[in-house]
This record gives C-alpha cells, sequence and structure tokens, in this order.
C-alpha cells in the first residue's frame, strides 16, 4: 500500500512528458508560446485566434524534436484525468473545437485546397492506411511514419485529436460529421473512418504510449513503404517541399531530382526502378525519355534519325 503514491506518479506519462519538454529550452519555449496564443481570448465571441493558434502550433510540431512532441501527444493512461490532459495537449478548445461540425468532406476539400495540407494528407494516407499484410496493420509494420503523418496534420482546420478523455478505447477524429453529406455520404464516412476505425494509427499510439514500439517500428522509414522524403528531427514535411497531388509522386520526383541535381547515378535497383517509373509518367511530355523504358522503340528512332540527316546528303549526290 505504501507504493501506490509513487506508482500513481509514475503512471502519469502525459505530465512526465510535460516536465520533460520544460527540462528542453526550445520545446519550453514554443510550447509555452502556442499554449498562450491559443488560449488568449479575443472577446465574448471569439474564444481565441484560431489562425494564429494553428500557426503556433504548426511551429512547434515542425521545430521540435518527435522525442518530446511524440511523448506530449502519445502518452499512454489509467485515468481519465491523465487522458483529459492528453487532449488538452494541443489546447483544442482553440485549434480542433468550433461552435458547429462542418461537413467533412468540406475539410477534407480545405485541405486539398492548401498545397501544404494537401501534402501532408496525402502522408497520413500512405501511411497510416490500415493493411492486413503486416503484422501491425500498418505499412511495413512502420508506426514511426504514420505518427509522424498524424503530427503532420495539427494546425491545419483538419487537425486530428482524441475525442473524448476514455482510456480503454483511443477514438481519433478531425472536428467534423458527415450530416447532410447526400449521395456523398458513404465517401465521407469512409474518410472518416480512417480517423476513428483505423487499426494502424491506433496501435501505433498504443504501442507508443506502452513503449512497445522499439522493436517493430524502424527509426527510418522503409522507403519501399514510405516514399515520402523524410527528416531527422521534425517528422511533419518542412514547409518548402514541393506539393503533390499523390504521397508517390512526390517521393519519386523529390528521389530522382535529387540524384539528378548531385549528378549521381540511382545507386540501386529501387532507386533506379524508382526513377524508371517517373521516366514512364513524363513520356507524354519528354517522349525521347523513352529510351529509358523501350531500348527497341529508341534504337528504331535513332535509325530513322540517322536516314533523315542522310538524305539531303543522298539528294545532291544522286543530282536531284
Amino acid at each position: 500500500a505504501g507504493m501506490d503514491p509513487a506508482t500513481t506518479s509514475k503512471s502519469n506519462h502525459c505530465l512526465d512528458a510535460a516536465k520533460a519538454c520544460n527540462l528542453n529550452d526550445n520545446c519550453k519555449r514554443l510550447r509555452s508560446g502556442y499554449i498562450s496564443t491559443c488560449s488568449r481570448e479575443l472577446s465574448a465571441t471569439e474564444p481565441c485566434n484560431r489562425r494564429k493558434c494553428h500557426k503556433a502550433l504548426r511551429q512547434f510540431f515542425d521545430r521540435v524534436p518527435g522525442e518530446f512532441t511524440f511523448r506530449l501527444l502519445f502518452c499512454s493512461c489509467k485515468d481519465p484525468a491523465c487522458a483529459e490532459r492528453r487532449r488538452q495537449t494541443i489546447v483544442p478548445s482553440c485549434s480542433y473545437e468550433d461552435k458547429d461540425k462542418p461537413n467533412c468532406l468540406d475539410l477534407r476539400g480545405a485541405c486539398r485546397a492548401d498545397h501544404l495540407c494537401r501534402s501532408r494528407l496525402a502522408d497520413f494516407h500512405t501511411n497510416c492506411q490500415a493493411t492486413f499484410q503486416s503484422l501491425t496493420s500498418c505499412p511495413g509494420d512502420n508506426f514511426q511514419a504514420c505518427l509522424g503523418s498524424y503530427v503532420g496534420l495539427i494546425g491545419f482546420d483538419i487537425t486530428p485529436n482524441y475525442v473524448d478523455a476514455s482510456t480503454t478505447s483511443i477514438t481519433i477524429s478531425p472536428w467534423c460529421s458527415c450530416k447532410g453529406s447526400g449521395n456523398m455520404e458513404e465517401e465521407c464516412e469512409r474518410f472518416l473512418r480512417d480517423f476513428t476505425e483505423n487499426p494502424c494509427l491506433r496501435n501505433a499510439i498504443q504501442a507508443f504510449g506502452n513503449g512497445t514500439d522499439v522493436s517493430l517500428a524502424p527509426k527510418n522509414p522503409n522507403p519501399a513503404v514510405t516514399v515520402l522524403p523524410k527528416t531527422e528531427k521534425s517528422p511533419a514535411l518542412p514547409d518548402d517541399v514541393n506539393d503533390s497531388n499523390t504521397a508517390y509522386d512526390a517521393g519519386v520526383i523529390s528521389t530522382c531530382t535529387s540524384l539528378q541535381e548531385q549528378g549521381l547515378k540511382p545507386n540501386n535497383s529501387k532507386e533506379q526502378s524508382l526513377c524508371y517509373s517517373e521516366a514512364q509518367l513524363t513520356t507524354d511530355v519528354m517522349p525521347d525519355q523513352k529510351t529509358f523504358t523501350d531500348p527497341k522503340a529508341g534504337s528504331s528512332r535513332q535509325w530513322e534519325s540517322r536516314i533523315l540527316l542522310l538524305i539531303p546528303i543522298l539528294i545532291p549526290a544522286l543530282g536531284l
């Protein structure tokens, strides 16, 4: 019985995560910054400046290493007080909740209209899509990639968060509903379930909180699964990354472009096949790229061009 207080204090991992953040100058400064911005009431009708709150949140999650941000967001809880602290990590009354719940497809549309949000949403769909081909339901059993993609969405209108302070079931959702979707209801529900009923996301959060993700999740995302560019410190994409409608295109193009800029050839078959895939994608625009994908077509074209070059020489010779 004498050990109860110690056990209780140790079990509040979310409080421990906040203390760890406060011991790091950068984490403490940026966390204090977003908390004060997101908690500042403007008027009786405006609880805060949501745009500034979102910007401050994005700065925090982009600039502070995952060792601090992941602990704050995904700490495990055994009681509702701890779970409520975890839910309040992003000051939801400002950054997450609103008077009315918009339609989820409207929220998705607004996200797609913003180049950075669109890129990060594609990242989330790629890295957190539930798959039955892995032990953990995550692509390549890579928890880190899924959690990093989740973090990347915080600070946009589509910001996801815990819906309640439950300790038994983790439910994540953006602030939206599918009411009034009309004939798009099925698509809306499918989009919402990517958050609310996603076994990959749920397993990744639980494994991180329990400390069981170490053996399963590689530190560096597996390039076969996660083709998006990755950064060491921040799991979210930096602001200057070129946007793409699909996660696949963004990764392929950045891989090949960076190789080309350095004047290097792809150094393994995986990179080579990626760059060849890119060449195939661009054959319509740049037909001479065909030599990559179809050597026969390329060689016949070379013969054609040689014959065309010879014609002007042959004409005078024949006296025509």
